[in-house]
């Protein structure tokens, strides 16, 4: 596992202004010892502190040129994984700019910004063995340039692939839609559900050097082909859920206004007139349509 080494770069302008200064100085010391070696041969006199001048002018010259295939330049947010045969010598971090390293270190570039990928519609079964139609969006950077181009192939590649597996796990350990809010499901507990992807996701990423910003769903559907049946039975789940919290509020009102009929003591009635009580107050409480009210001119038990 490899991680990281900062290396503080090389100022690019300054390498730079002294590449050409030595590339200029070389050039007009060939030309000038040429000139006085050509003196020397008209005149016959031994050339040998000119020519050897010449020959080391000449290797300046080249260590000059082959100088300039260090420079590299960085953006904004941009590293360079440094090589040197082979050996990984460190990451030079820069807001951006010309740097310069020696001739012979390979610097492969890397981004540093922030990525958003898109998965496609991946078709899976949920927890119930519903097949549903999946899809997220993951936000991404990274952090580790050592570990993202040595520890993975293709890093770019390795965050698609890692993502839509972590989503298709996700999506086998939760049912599509609950009635009960105890229960997760992953149309109802939106937050929850991007917390547990994310984490999912940034489990398998960290070995290449990335982190995850956030993840979260972009498309839940059932399938095309239980679409209708699912919706049919989605709705009837609907309709059940809502009658009994009806009940359950309607039960409660009732025995509250019994208990509170008892405790004033305005109204004494006996069991059967209790049931009869409960009875309408229920057909009132629960019915879908506006109770029509019948008026007693009678006593109480005509």
């Amino acid at each position: 596992m490899f991680k990281e080494k900062t290396l503080n770069p090389t100022h690019g302008i300054s390498a730079l202004l002294l590449d050409v200064a030595v590339l200029l100085a070389s050039t007009g010391g060939i030309i000038y010892f040429g000139i006085m070696a050509n003196h020397k041969l008209k005149a016959e006199l031994p050339v040998a502190f000119p020519t050897i001048m010449i020959i080391v002018c000449s290797f300046v010259l080249l260590a000059s040129i082959i100088g300039l295939c260090g420079f590299y330049f960085l953006s904004p947010n941009q590293a360079a994984v440094l090589q040197l045969f082979g050996n990984y010598k460190g990451t030079v971090r820069t807001n951006g700019g010309l740097c310069w390293a020696n001739p012979f270190i390979i610097a492969k570039k890397v981004s540093l910004r922030v990525n958003t990928f898109e998965s496609s519609k991946l078709k899976v079964n949920d927890l119930d063995g519903n097949p549903i139609e999946i899809g997220a969006v993951v936000t991404w950077r990274v952090i580790d340039t050592a570990q993202a181009i040595f520890n993975v192939e293709a890093y770019t590649q390795f965050v698609t692939i890692q993502s839509e597996a972590a989503l298709r796990n996700l999506a086998t350990h939760f049912p599509y839609d609950v009635h009960d809010d105890e229960k997760i499901a992953l149309r109802s507990h939106t937050d929850l559900v991007a917390e547990k992807l994310k984490a999912e996701v940034e489990k398998r990423l960290a070995e290449a050097g990335v982190e995850v910003i956030e993840a979260r769903i972009s498309h839940l559907a059932y399938a095309q082909e239980i679409a209708q049946a699912m919706l049919q039975r989605q709705q009837a789940g609907a309709i059940i859920a809502a009658r009994q919290r009806i009940v359950e509020g309607a039960v409660g009102m009732v025995e509250m206004a019994l208990e509170r009929l008892e405790a004033q003591g305005r109204v004494k009635l006996d069991e059967e007139r209790k049931a009869a009580m409960v009875s309408n107050l229920l057909v009132v409480l629960c019915s879908e349509r506006s109770a029509q009210p019948v008026v007693n001119t009678g006593t109480l038990y005509h």
